[in-house]
């Protein structure tokens, strides 16, 4: 009987939950505020429009690529993972930066060492 492998491991988030950490760098989190039913719909049109992408470049047509492609932008927005933050206590914005580079670096850096192997690795 084969066995199945291990969910992966939730990626680390920051302490506010506004970031996760993957390989060492900050992506925005969806928005929490969102109703849980949106926030699922908003997840598989995000997955939908992945594999539509994906499949537009195994078949190498750009068309459908690039309407593919825009629609996982606006998921993502909708999400609040891109575009303006969804928090609004104008704190600034780290999406996308290298976590050491940031105010979250001592935060990081007081980690236990495997956490930190796993957030700097993980894909």
């Amino acid at each position: 009987m084969k066995r199945e492998p291990p969910p992966p491991p939730e990626p680390l988030r920051t302490p506010d939950g506004r970031y996760l950490v993957v390989r060492g760098r900050l992506w925005r989190a969806s928005n929490p505020n969102l109703p849980p039913a949106e926030h699922e719909r908003l997840v598989r049109a995000l997955a939908e429009a992945r594999r539509d992408v994906a499949r537009a470049k195994k078949r190498s047509d750009p068309e459908p690529g690039i309407e593919a492609r825009a629609r996982v932008e606006e998921a993502r927005r909708r999400l609040g993972e891109r575009g303006p933050p969804w928090w609004d206590d104008g704190a600034p914005d780290y999406n996308r930066r290298m976590v050491h580079n940031t105010p979250y670096a001592d935060w990081f850096a007081s980690l236990p060492a495997r956490t930190c192997e796993l957030a700097l690795t993980e894909t």
